[in-house]
């Protein structure tokens, strides 16, 4: 029998690595230029795609400037206008 990776941690004494949880689920769709930067990260830190976002929104206020962030907010609606609320949301 393969012996799995916690089993073998165990055996050279150390602890398992702790599984993060990620109990939200949602389909995201993305730009391409979003797309490509989510796959250079992944590149870069090995960690799959809802790892890679769960860390940038936790930590979204500590790598960015909350300014910056509205300004591109403010850049994008006037682009592309802002969604009327709760149209197309699905309730809990």
């Amino acid at each position: 029998m393969a012996k799995t990776p916690r089993t073998i941690a165990k055996e050279a004494g150390k602890s398992p690595r702790k599984r993060y949880p990620l109990p939200r689920r949602f389909n995201a769709a993305l730009s391409e230029q979003a797309y490509a930067n989510l796959r250079g990260l992944n590149a870069a830190y090995g960690l799959g795609n809802n790892y890679l976002l769960s860390v940038l929104l936790e930590n979204l206020y500590e790598i960015t400037d909350p300014s910056r962030i509205k300004h591109a907010f403010d850049l994008f609606i006037a682009e592309y206008g802002a969604p009327t609320p709760g149209v197309g949301m699905k309730k809990e």
